[in-house]
């Protein structure tokens, strides 16, 4: 059990549909990371940018970007987490891997998806929300439109950190930013939020602000319009304090999902 945990975001821009490319490029990312980190964060479909071509991009679950996060896990001792296009049982999923530095991993599939986008046409929704033990914290993984519902993301007392992957435009930043800081000071929980920059296929605009929150709304990250890295402490007594001070989730309105 750790009493903090060392995470680092990338936010970069994507070459579009082209995996090669964009696993190089996070190789040599990751190689130029000056400090040890715990868990590297990547944006949503960070292989092939927030794509509908599934047919021609997808990959079985243990394909070569699968291949590529345990080999980078292993090699730098650090989990490593992003979502990628997967086809399974003549289905296709926008699915989240968390990998352990061992090779071990945890799956999450989108739950929301992106109907202005057409993404229900091509994408198979998730069911399953997932909450994972890693060094002693309790994290939720979440994907891009997820966001904007609070329910899917409820912290019954669950999870320490909350993670959602984008590809989120330019012009729904602000949208992105407000959300963001809403589920941390709501869950009473760390907030962390990786998204793309530059232009994708279809000339849709994105960037970034990936940025993470503390369990009161505060912002403990930069924040940059153009590709950085950045490595950010999170301290598992921050929460243990300020949930045992405010006590605010103990007042949560009783429900269950059905």
């Amino acid at each position: 059990m750790s009493d903090t945990l060392k995470v680092t975001i990338i936010q970069s821009e994507l070459h579009w549909e082209n995996a090669d490319a964009n696993l190089k490029m996070f190789s040599d990312k990751i190689q130029n990371i000056e400090t040890e980190t715990d868990l590297i964060v990547l944006p949503e479909m960070f292989s092939t940018g927030f794509s509908m071509n599934a047919a021609h991009l997808a990959e079985p679950e243990n394909g070569k970007t699968f291949q590529w996060m345990v080999a980078h896990a292993k090699n730098y001792q650090t989990a490593i987490t992003g979502s990628v296009i997967i086809t399974e049982n003549e289905r296709f999923y926008n699915r989240m891997f968390f990998v352990f530095p061992d090779g071990s991993f945890k799956k999450y599939d989108k739950r929301h998806a992106f109907t202005y986008a057409k993404e229900d046409e091509i994408y198979t929704e998730g069911t399953e929300r997932l909450v994972l033990d890693y060094k002693g914290w309790k994290i939720c993984p979440l994907i891009c439109y997820d966001l904007r519902f609070p329910v899917w993301a409820r912290n019954t007392n669950d999870y320490d950190v909350l993670i959602y992957v984008a590809n989120w435009p330019k012009k729904r930043t602000v949208a992105w930013e407000t959300l963001l800081r809403a589920r941390a000071i709501e869950n009473m929980t760390y907030c962390i939020g990786v998204n793309r920059v530059g232009l994708d296929g279809n000339n849709h605009e994105y960037v970034g602000h990936s940025a993470v929150y503390d369990v009161l709304g505060k912002q403990i990250s930069s924040s940059a319009f153009d590709e950085f890295i950045e490595t950010i402490i999170l301290e598992k007594d921050h929460v243990i304090k300020n949930r045992n001070q405010f006590q605010f989730l103990n007042d949560r309105d009783a429900f269950k999902l059905l």
